[in-house]
Formats: C-alpha cells, structure tokens, sequence
C-alpha cells in the first residue's frame, strides 16, 4: 500500500499566500471600475496602459498579458475605434505595425494609473527601506530579479 503524503505549509506562508490574494482582489476590482468609469473593459484598460509605457507590436502585447494575439487584435480595434490608439509602423522595422496611443489615450491611461489609489496610503506610511524591502521581495517571488 503506497502512502501519499501531503506537505503541509507553515501558518505563516498561507497568511501570507491570503494577505497577496486580497491585495490582488483589491487591485482587480479597482481596476475593473476605474476602466468602467472610461467606459473600457478591465482587458482593454490594461491594454491601453501597457502601450503607455512604449507602442507595441500586436504579439508582445499579448506575450505580455499572456494571452492570445488574436485576442488583443479585437481589443486594440475597439480602442482604435474609440481614438485612444492607433496603429503606426515600427520605428525598428517599418514592416511591422506597433499600436500606440493617441494623445486621449495617454490621458485616460494616466487617469487610469492615478485612479488606482487603494495601496498608495498604507504604501506611503512605509518608510522608504521598507518599500525597497517589498518591491525586491516582490520581484524575487515572479522571478524579475
């Protein structure tokens, strides 16, 4: 008779595993009514404020948010339509169309960031090191050291 045995996780880690979910929820839910607030989508809202950072092609996009171009080509066609992006050529590769937003599209995009206000107050009553702190454990737990 073969035993299986199951590994139990300190009290401390599902704290912890708990405490990431409900900073997640927040941020979800957030998301999905600041994006409600511009009329968008929580998918297209993201979108949007990925190609703020830089213009894109289609693929990275979607490499990025991990999932399907076809998905994104549908999303981006809905923010074109709304003025917020535009497709243009690569600066690298004329061949290649990046999509990048317009100027409302940066507006919004902002607007969206700046809405997100749930973590900013307990965040700011940190001490800097401690913020530090956070952000290097953060980045070692999704692996972008």
């Amino acid at each position: 008779m073969t035993s299986t045995r199951v590994r139990q996780t300190d009290p401390l880690t599902l704290e912890v595993v708990e405490l990431i979910g409900a900073v997640v929820a927040r941020y979800h839910q957030e998301y999905e009514e600041a994006a409600a607030r511009h009329g968008l989508t929580g998918a297209q809202a993201r979108v949007l404020s990925l190609l703020a950072l830089e213009p894109l092609p289609m693929r990275q996009i979607a490499q990025r948010l991990k999932c399907e171009p076809s998905n994104i080509t549908g999303i981006v066609d809905r923010l074109e339509a709304r003025g917020l992006v535009e497709r243009r050529p690569s600066p690298g590769d004329r061949r290649v169309k990046v999509a990048a937003p317009t100027e409302e599209g940066a507006r919004v995009a902002l607007s969206l960031r700046d809405s997100l206000d749930f973590a900013r107050e307990p965040l700011a009553g940190l001490e800097r090191d401690q913020r530090l702190a956070l952000r290097d454990m953060l980045r070692t737990m999704v692996g972008a050291e």
